[in-house]
């Protein structure tokens, strides 16, 4: 009878915490479906032209947890402020760097370098900054203060 406690409890655990996990669900998308980034970077440069803003485009995929990492460190309780006063986040999903190549290729982000990778234009969407040496792709192993050094580098000036 002993014999059987040990295989049935450790089953039961392992029944619970599959049964938890199954609760939680995947992690909700961060990118919206690829065939929405063009309308959402239309909207985002008519907001910015009117708020006097600039526009971040972060490009990568639900599938990249480095893409995640980032999306972190942009809602963390020091970026997040940075964000909202001087950006409008335009995310565009590259699926499995099949989709939105166009707009990769117009704002000179190179996918085979790695995602996640921003571009940042100005109200007009002149094209400021875009990343070209994968510097945001090993985004797990980097600090929020990173991004922080980022946003602050990047933001409009104030007159």
């Amino acid at each position: 009878m002993k014999l059987l406690r040990a295989p049935v409890s450790a089953l039961l655990s392992l029944t619970a915490a599959v049964m938890c996990f199954a609760a939680l669900g995947a992690p909700p998308d961060i990118y919206p479906p690829p065939e929405q980034a063009k309308s959402d970077l239309a909207t985002a440069l008519k907001s910015s032209a009117a708020a006097h803003k600039r526009v971040i485009l972060d490009f990568g995929g639900n599938w990249c947890p480095d893409c995640r990492a980032l999306d972190a460190y942009f809602h963390d309780s020091i970026n997040k402020p940075i964000l909202d006063a001087n950006y409008i986040l335009v995310h565009v999903n590259i699926g499995r760097l099949t989709e939105n190549l166009d707009l990769a290729k117009r704002f000179e982000i190179p996918l085979k370098k790695g995602v996640p990778a921003l571009a940042v234009l100005d109200e007009r969407g002149t094209l400021l900054y875009s990343q070209t040496g994968g510097e945001f792709e090993a985004m797990r192993g980097m600090q929020s203060s990173a991004l922080t050094e980022f946003l602050d580098h990047w933001k409009p000036p104030r007159s």
